[in-house]
């Protein structure tokens, strides 16, 4: 018995449909990326005003919108070219290992059971119609990461994010907005406080508020050239972790 034929999905819908799930995560990319800068200076008071417990809580939003934002741009980047290869996708004569559209169609089939993009949940539906409910299942099932890569299925899942990250965005935020931090390595510590001894000697020649003797006592016991010296080790590496993390702060500073 010969092998029975997906059913035929509509070329109008299937085009509509791709072309409404990119325009829609593109405005939700910017309307999030727009939000997360309010947040970001919202967190920077928090941590001037001291509340940092406050600020750990809140910045977890942020982290969550920002990976948010990193899964819509992987989805957008594949239905575009799902839309340049349309043709493609409608041949019934092709699986989705041919012209190129593997990984993209195993994205949106596995991203669309992790999102309330609603456009984005109908593409997946016309994707599993046309390639069959076993194929779907199997990618949804995504057994030992043979469908869809680590780096997408952590971007759907919704647990807390790590203490070692939600630390990295507040030590970027405190390094942006200029804040102090007490999780900021005691060296950066120091030095902000020498630029703003500095400030205070030439603004008041050593007298008024008492700005500079009250910044003189971390300087004396933390003898600030020694802990710069022992920094890049650790400071570095932690960094290299989080490129992405700090060129999105460096978009957002500009």
């Amino acid at each position: 018995m010969p092998p029975q034929q997906p059913p035929q999905v509509n070329a109008v819908r299937l085009k509509t449909t791709l072309k409404m799930a990119i325009s829609k995560l593109r405005f939700l990319q910017e309307k999030k990326t727009a939000i997360a800068k309010q947040q970001r200076r919202q967190l920077a008071d928090l941590l001037s005003a001291g509340k940092e417990t406050s600020a750990k809580i809140r910045v977890e939003n942020i982290i969550r919108d920002d990976i948010a934002v990193e899964l819509m741009e992987f989805c957008e980047l594949y239905c575009e070219l799902m839309l340049a290869r349309v043709l493609l996708i409608l041949d019934l004569q092709r699986n989705e290992n041919e012209g190129g559209l593997r990984e993209a169609i195993l994205l949106i089939v596995y991203c669309c059971g992790h999102t309330e993009i609603k456009e984005l949940a109908t593409l997946g539906d016309l994707l599993k119609m046309r390639y069959g409910g076993d194929f779907a299942r199997r990618v949804a099932e995504n057994i030992a990461f043979e469908y869809v890569p680590e780096k997408i299925v952590k971007r759907c899942d919704f647990s807390p994010p790590l203490e070692t990250l939600v630390d990295m965005y507040l030590v970027e935020i405190a390094r942006t907005y200029e804040v102090p931090y007490l999780g900021l390595p005691v060296e950066e510590l120091s030095m902000e406080d020498t630029l703003k001894g500095e400030d205070g000697a030439s603004d008041d020649d050593g007298e008024g508020d008492g700005g500079v003797g009250e910044l003189e006592a971390p300087l004396a016991a933390g003898d600030a050239p020694k802990p710069v010296a022992s920094r890049p080790a650790t400071a570095k590496k932690e960094v290299s972790d989080f490129d992405a993390l700090k060129a999105r702060f460096a978009a957002l500073k500009r």
